[in-house]
C-alpha cells in the first residue's frame, strides 16, 4: 500500500469507523511536548480534576474511596492532593472490577487482560477514549524517530502462528495500514531465517518488538554471517521487557539505526518512551507518575520507587494510583531538562519486565508469552509461575481463585497449551500452591527457563560476526 495513502486515509478512516479520535489527539501530542513543565503540570491538575469528579459520580468504588479520604475532587488544587488517597492494587482491581467500572461508557466497555510482570492474570476494562490516547501516544512517539503513520513496520510480537478469522481480518487491516506481523512465539533457526528474508523484502521503516526476540533474531543473524539489508529503516522500537544494554548494542550493530526503549502495559498505559537523545520522556499529558518509596513515601530525585501511575484517559474504568510493581528513579539533573528541548519529564528505569525465552527440544525458541496466554485467560488462576527445567520440562505452579482448585477440566486445558506450543513430548507439572512468594528483589518472576542459558546465547554475539553471507529466503 502506497504510505501516503495508508496513512492519511486508510488510518484516519480506521480510527473513524473504530470511534476513536487518535488523529486529533496525536496531533495535539505534537504540540504540548514543547510546552514547559509549568503548562504541563497545569494541564495535569485539569486533567486530574475532571477526571476525580468523574470517577465519584460514575464509580462506587471511588465515591467509597473518596470518603474515607477526605478527598473532596472539586477542590483538588495541586497533584499534591492526590497523594491522600490510597494506592490502588492490582488486587483491589481484580476484586472490585464492577464497582470501578461505568458501564455506560460511549462505546462499550472493552474487556482487556494482562499478566503483567507480577505474573497476576488481571482482566480490566478500557474504551474508545483510552485505546485512543495509548495508539496517539504510541505515533508521537514513533515520529521522534522519524516515523510515521503508513510508513512500513514490522512486528515481532505476540501472535500465534494459527490464525482465526478474526486474526485473518486484522492481518488485512495490517496489510492496509503498510504493518506486517511476525510471530515472537515461533523463534527456530528456519523460522528465523525465514523472518529475516520477510523483513528484508518489506523494507521497513520501523521495526518493534520484545527485545528478548529481536536479540535473539540479531543473534541469529551474526552465526549466519549475514548482515541485514533494510535502506529505508530508521529505528527499532522495543517494548514489554527490560532493555539491557548488551541486547541494545546487538541491536543496533545488526540493524545500523537507534533503539528506542518504550515503557507502558496493557493495564497502565503508554507510559514512557525514550526520545533519540536517550532520555525516557513520560506521556504527561495523558498520565501522572508517581515514585513511591517503601516507606510510602515519595522518592526524591536520585531515589528508587515504585511506578504508580495514575490514566488520566482511562474513564471507563479509572486507574487513580496504580502500583505497577516496576521501578524507576527521577535524574538529579532533570531540572535541567533533556537535550531534545521537549518539557516532558524524565525517568531512569531501574527495573521492568524480565521475560526468559522458554525452549522446546528441538531447539525452537520460544517467547515467554506463548504459555502466559494460556494461563492470563482463565479465571480459575490468581497467581502463576513458570519453570523450564534443563530437561525442558515444564513446571507450573499455580494460585487457584477458588478454594476447591482446579478442576480436571483446568487442568487439560493447561497441559494442552503447554503441549501445543512446546511439543507433545515435553512434561508439565502443575502444582497448587496458596502463596507464590516473591524473588529477591521483591517482584515475582513469572517466567524462568533453565533450559535457555545452555541453548541460547546469553553475552552478546561478537559484531565482527555479521558478514555477507545470504540468509535463505522463504
Amino acid at each position: 500500500m502506497n504510505h501516503w495513502v495508508a496513512g492519511n486515509v486508510i488510518t484516519p478512516l480506521l480510527e473513524r469507523v473504530l470511534g476513536r479520535n487518535t488523529v486529533r489527539l496525536a496531533a495535539q501530542l505534537e504540540g504540548s511536548q514543547w510546552l514547559d513543565r509549568q503548562a504541563l503540570r497545569t494541564m495535569q491538575i485539569e486533567k486530574l480534576r475532571t477526571l476525580l469528579e468523574h470517577a465519584r459520580e460514575h464509580c462506587p468504588f471511588y465515591r467509597r474511596r473518596f470518603d474515607e479520604s477526605g478527598v473532596d475532587p472539586a477542590h483538588v488544587t495541586s497533584l499534591l492532593d492526590l497523594r491522600r488517597l490510597p494506592l490502588l492494587l492490582r488486587r483491589d482491581v481484580a476484586q472490585n472490577r464492577r464497582a470501578l467500572s461505568w458501564p455506560d461508557v460511549p462505546g462499550g466497555l472493552i474487556r482487556s487482560n494482562t499478566g503483567g510482570s507480577t505474573g497476576e492474570p488481571l482482566v480490566f476494562y478500557v474504551d474508545r477514549r483510552r485505546q485512543s490516547a495509548f495508539k496517539a501516544a504510541r505515533i508521537r512517539a514513533q515520529r521522534w524517530f522519524g516515523v510515521d503513520p503508513g510508513d512500513r513496520q514490522v512486528y515481532l510480537w505476540g501472535a500465534p502462528a494459527e490464525l482465526s478469522q478474526q486474526d485473518r481480518l486484522k492481518s488485512f487491516r495490517d496489510w492496509l495500514t503498510n504493518e506486517l506481523l511476525l510471530s515472537a512465539f515461533e523463534m527456530s533457526p528456519e523460522r528465523m531465517d525465514e523472518y529475516i528474508g520477510r523483513i528484508e523484502r518489506s523494507n521497513p521503516t520501523c521495526v518493534f518488538g520484545y527485545p528478548s526476540t529481536l536479540a535473539l533474531l540479531c543473534e541469529h543473524t551474526a552465526r549466519r554471517g549475514h548482515r541485514m539489508r533494510t535502506p529505508a529503516l530508521k529505528a527499532v522500537l522495543v517494548t514489554g521487557e527490560l532493555l539491557y544494554d548488551h541486547q541494545r548494542t546487538l541491536i543496533e550493530r545488526t540493524f545500523d539505526v537507534r533503539v528506542g526503549d518504550g515503557y507502558g502495559s496493557r493495564d497502565g498505559g503508554f507510559i514512557a518512551h525514550e526520545c533519540p537523545a536517550g532520555a525516557m520522556h513520560v506521556t504527561d499529558e495523558l498520565t501522572i507518575v508517581e515514585l513511591i518509596r517503601p516507606d510510602g513515601l515519595a522518592a526524591e530525585p536520585g531515589q528508587t520507587g515504585e511506578i504508580v501511575v495514575t490514566d488520566l484517559e482511562a474513564y471507563c474504568m479509572p486507574l487513580i494510583r496504580y502500583c505497577t510493581g516496576d521501578l524507576a528513579r527521577r535524574p538529579i539533573a532533570e531540572r535541567n531538562g533533556c537535550e531534545c528541548g521537549r518539557g516532558l519529564s524524565i525517568l531512569e528505569m531501574v527495573e521492568g519486565r524480565n521475560t526468559d525465552l522458554l525452549v522446546a527440544p528441538d531447539g525452537t525458541a520460544k517467547h515467554a508469552l506463548s504459555l502466559i496466554y494460556v494461563l492470563r485467560d482463565m479465571d480459575s488462576v490468581s497467581q502463576f509461575r513458570i519453570v523450564q527445567q534443563a530437561d525442558f520440562s515444564v513446571d507450573i505452579v499455580v494460585v487457584p481463585a477458588c478454594p476447591g482448585g482446579l478442576d480436571e477440566r483446568d487442568r487439560r486445558r493447561i497441559r494442552k497449551g503447554v503441549a501445543g506450543h512446546m511439543g507433545s513430548d515435553v512434561a508439565c507439572r502443575l502444582e497448587e500452591v496458596s502463596a507464590i512468594p516473591p524473588g529477591g528483589s521483591g517482584k515475582h518472576r513469572y517466567v524462568v527457563s533453565h533450559a535457555a542459558s545452555s541453548v541460547t546465547p546469553r553475552r552478546p554475539v561478537d559484531a565482527r560476526l555479521i558478514g555477507t553471507a545470504t540468509v535463505p529466503s522463504s
